[in-house]
Parts: structure tokens; sequence; C-alpha cells
């Protein structure tokens, strides 16, 4: 048995993403054992994939250099790795990698294609390209170990009677998000024909999404409410996910359910679609040149007007759906 030792820190749809790369790295390699390492509140997303060990750490802990090289002997105590996988690459998990070469273990990191991306996301190079998927390059990293992956791209439905729509309307930065007032009219367009559950967390989504319940009929807030582990239960048992192009999508993708993804400064092109969701199901405003002028949806809008999203139709998400 192979055991590999694996990390992945943030951010959490990132994390969600080596899922289901696991689970078919591990079905196509049952020899081969892996040890996730990861933040403790991302438990839930490894659960049930054979031959997976999924270890919680809290990163406060572990400061600085010091606390770095006292987590490594730790995870090495414990697990005696083989190999080492840095599906991360950032300065906390280059410190392990040194440490980890230094014991005379082998180590195999994520080519993150930082030079691509900034080309893509140059506002005057209208020559935009898909590049590799990020769940691709989790693959190659286990591919440079020398084992073979070959990955489905396909949804895997759990089992089981699918009723509702959720919806996502939040993300972490402004230029994933669709205006508020936006997905409020989506939300109540559709909750004319089904059942909707609002997805959100932290206290001002909260605060919103219950208010929403309360003044669209047919609606439900589950913001705040569910654990990890419930919720995925939840997405796994709906018909249809929507979700701007954040977490929620590849929590849907783990749960092997339908999303429809809306994009504003950021792209498919970069990489970061869910795990077997369609082409498809994206919606974005294709004929904006600057699009996408950010990887992550961190920036200030290059033309000051946010057109990729301001300039978007309920209408042409409600066409989609129903």
């Amino acid at each position: 048995m192979t055991r590999i030792l694996a990390y992945r820190f943030s951010a959490f749809g990132d994390v969600a993403m080596t899922a289901p790369v696991f689970r078919e790295f591990l079905e196509q390699n049952p020899e081969v054992e892996i040890i996730m390492v990861s933040r403790k509140n991302f438990k839930g997303l490894f659960a049930d994939i054979p031959n997976l060990t999924f270890k919680g750490v809290n990163l406060d802990e572990y400061k600085g250099v010091f606390g770095l090289r006292r987590l490594a002997n730790e995870l090495v105590k414990e697990f005696h790795p083989d190999i080492v996988a840095n599906l991360h690459d950032v300065i906390r998990t280059k410190i392990l990698d040194r440490i980890y070469r230094r014991k005379g273990l082998k180590v195999f990191k994520i080519n993150k294609g930082k030079e691509e991306k900034e080309h893509l996301t140059d506002v005057w190079n209208l020559n935009k390209v898909q590049l590799k998927k990020t769940v691709e390059r989790y693959a190659d990293v286990f591919r440079k170990m020398g084992f073979q992956v070959q990955l489905s791209h396909q949804l895997r439905p759990v089992p089981g009677e699918k009723s509702g729509i959720g919806f996502a309307p939040f993300a972490q930065h402004r230029g994933k998000m669709l205006p508020l007032e936006k997905s409020y009219e989506l939300a109540r367009i559709l909750a004319q024909k089904y059942t909707v559950y609002f997805f959100g967390g932290g206290k001002t989504e909260t605060e919103t999404l219950e208010k929403w319940e309360q003044e669209i009929p047919n609606t439900f807030s589950l913001a705040g409410k569910l654990s990890l582990t419930e919720e995925l239960q939840k997405i796994a048992g709906l018909e249809l996910m929507i979700s701007m192009d954040s977490a929620n999508m590849h929590l849907a993708s783990l749960m092997g359910t339908r999303c429809v993804s809306i994009w504003g400064q950021t792209h498919p092109y970069a990489g970061f679609l869910g795990f077997g969701q369609s082409e498809d199901d994206v919606v974005q405003i294709k004929d904006l040149t600057c699009r996408p002028c950010s990887v992550f949806g961190d920036k200030e809008c290059y033309r000051g007007d946010w057109a990729c999203l301001e300039e978007l139709s309920v209408q042409k998400i409600v066409e989609k759906i129903l």
C-alpha cells in the first residue's frame, strides 16, 4: 500500500474540488491510500471516499516555520507517508515541502498555471482560450508520481427522490455575484413553479435570506441552519442547484447535482467549472471582451460599470431552468 500525504488548506471551493479527483484516483489505484490534511471544518467533503483518511488541523496552532515543522513531524509520526502531494503551493505549503524533502520524502506539487491565468485575465488579450481544468491539475500531481488516472468529468447523482431548487446567491467577492435585486427577482419567478431553498452563511447573508423567505412564498432559507454534512445531504436531494462561481457549485458537483452557474468577472476558461457540470448550464455575457478580468472575482471593475453582472438578464437564467 502506497500512502500519499496530500494537503490543501483553502479556499473552501478549491478544497471541495479535490474530493471527486481523489475518489476517481483511488478507484483506479486501489493499492494507494491518501491522507488529506486540511482545515477541520472541511471534513464533511471527504466522507465515504474509500482509502482516504481526513486529518483536520487548526492552523492557528502551527504558526510560523517552527509551528509548521511541528505539524510536519506530527504528520510523519502519525501516518508514515511514502510520498507527499502539495495541492496548494502557497508559502505555508512550500515550507512544509522543504521540511519533507529534508526528511527524504519525494514531494510533488500542483502547477497552478499562474502565467497562463495572468494572460487570460489581461483585459487587452482578445484571444481568450480554455485553460486546463483545475481538477486535471490536481490529477496531474498524481500522474507525475507515476500513477494512471483518467477523470470521467461525469456527475454521479446520489440515488433517491429529487425535489426543489437550491439557490446560493452570494459569493466571496463582488465580481462573482449577481446584484441582489436580480437574485431576488430570479427567486420570485422560480418560486411560482418550484420550492426554492436558499443557501448562504454568515450573519448578513442569513439575515437577507430570512427576509426573502418571509417575502417570497414557497421559499425556505437554510442559511446558518445546517452543518456541512447536512447541507451536502440537502443538495444531494435537489433537482437543481443555482450558484455563482462559488463553493456551492462545487458542493453540487460533489453530490452529483446539476448546477446552473452564473459568471461575471470570472470565466470557466480559468478552469474552475464544477466537476462534471455542463458548459450548457453556464450563464454569462459572452461578448464582453474584457471578460474574464479576474481569476477570483476580487478586482475592481475595469470599465467601472460591472456590465458583466449588471447587464446579465434574469430571463437568460430562467430559460436554463424552466
